[in-house]
């Protein structure tokens, strides 16, 4: 069986890789570099940066302490140096693992026909196509909006901003805000509505009084115009500085119309199995819409490609992890599928958890706050939001107790690696059973 399939981010390289490994002959195909938009725009490129400013937060702290003196001097021009390093390192390693499974990899832009996709003037036929061309930053319709800058722009940056107005309230907001701010700009976001609304709100306080306190958060406000320098909003206020656009994502499907049935936002439509309204092809990954996460991507596209290849089996999105990646952590989680009744939900809120890398800021009080909400009738976790050092991996396992609908008392056993799990010995065993 002849399979392609086009884009190699999260979702066609991860769902190409299954589909070598199946034995299965594949052709992948990019437009542009290996690892798509995580590793070489999107959320590797934060988590490097954040890298940074996790360096610096605890510099300062450990300097406030007293114990060690120290100054920064950093260089944007040597960081973004080494971040491309580090992609030429990884793309080249992707490709690499790719091909280690017999797959070939081909780059260029390609152009969908009946039975057949066409790339560099090159026409191959197909018996199955997975299309996970991803998405690309949505730009709304604002006079001026070609001043504005997105994650696209972050590596180009000469220097860091002086001032900087992020347009947009949700998580790549915040992380944007949290970098730039940490690393010396003056930041605005500009949120039409509420500002991270994926949390809760006392999680949401927090994160505004402790981990990015310097940020200035204009929530319920729109921006009528951007200029180079500044932006304008809706209710006269000028704000000084470059715009960076966090508005959102819009899926690059432009390849699929006329080939596959699109959703009302352009989105290809794909059920349970990948699969779109033609047989055999299939879609995964932020073209689809939905969670535009990594990981979320990767078991997209790893479900398509094992139905490519014979082996029947669906995606679930209950209990889907998130997090945000700031300079410490906030992760959270909700079961969708709870039954639980108002009655019987009994939500606990804790202090941060001494846990790993956390030592240090109980001199200051500022270890993290977690809030459970629990089904007391059913003795399972309805939801969680967590901010701590180590919040991305607790959350990650309990996220999967949820997942699997396993009783709390089934954790009981669980025996904790000092430090680096207490978080989850707190909240589950010491708060809980």
């Amino acid at each position: 069986m002849k399979n392609i399939v086009i884009g190699s981010g999260p979702a066609g390289r991860l769902g190409s890789l299954e589909l070598g490994k199946l034995g299965e002959d594949v052709t992948l195909i990019e437009k542009n570099h290996i690892a798509g938009t995580c590793l070489n725009e999107g959320c590797m490129v934060v988590c490097a940066l954040t890298d940074i400013t996790k360096y610096i937060d605890l510099t300062n702290r450990l300097n406030n302490h007293g114990f060690i003196k120290s100054q920064l001097d950093i260089s944007y021009e040597k960081i973004v140096a080494k971040i491309v390093e580090t992609q030429e390192k990884l793309r080249h390693l992707n490709q690499l693992e790719n091909e280690s499974v017999g797959n070939t990899v081909i780059y260029g832009e390609a152009i969908i026909d009946e039975g057949n996709v066409s790339v560099n003037g090159e026409s191959f036929e197909y018996d199955n196509l997975m299309i996970a061309t991803g998405a690309r930053p949505f730009i709304p319709d604002i006079k001026g909006s070609e001043y504005g800058l997105t994650n696209k722009d972050i590596l180009k940056l000469d220097d860091i901003p002086e001032k900087l107005n992020i347009i947009g309230g949700g998580i790549i907001a915040c992380e944007i805000a949290n970098i730039y701010s940490t690393l010396g700009s003056e930041v605005n976001v500009i949120a039409r509505s509420s500002f991270l609304k994926e949390i809760s709100e006392t999680t949401k306080k927090y994160v505004l009084e402790n981990i990015i306190p310097d940020v200035n958060v204009l929530e319920n406000t729109n921006v009528s115009e951007v200029f180079k320098d500044k932006v304008l909003t809706d209710n006269g206020e000028e704000l000084e500085g470059q715009a960076f656009f966090a508005t959102g994502r819009t899926p690059n499907s432009e390849i699929a119309e006329g080939i596959v049935e699109l959703n009302s936002d352009k989105t290809i439509k794909v059920n349970e199995m990948m699969k779109t309204n033609v047989e055999n092809i299939y879609a995964a990954g932020d073209v689809t819409g939905g969670y535009q996460l990594t990981p979320v991507a990767r078991m997209e596209g790893i479900t398509a490609a094992r139905n490519m290849a014979g082996y029947p089996n669906k995606v679930s999105y209950n209990c889907i992890p998130q997090t945000l990646s700031l300079n410490m952590e906030v992760s959270f989680v909700e079961n969708e599928k709870s039954q639980c009744s108002e009655d019987d939900k009994q939500t606990i809120g804790i202090p941060g958890i001494a846990g790993p890398h956390a030592f240090w800021n109980i001199l200051t009080g500022d270890t993290g706050y977690t809030e459970v909400e629990f089904d007391k009738k059913n003795n399972k976790i309805n939801r969680i939001n967590s901010i701590s050092p180590s919040s991305t991996s607790d959350v990650a396992y309990l996220s999967y107790l949820m997942r699997m609908d396993y009783d709390l008392d089934d954790y009981g056993d669980f025996l904790e690696i000092h430090p680096s799990t207490d978080s989850n010995y707190k909240i589950i065993k010491n708060l809980w059973l």
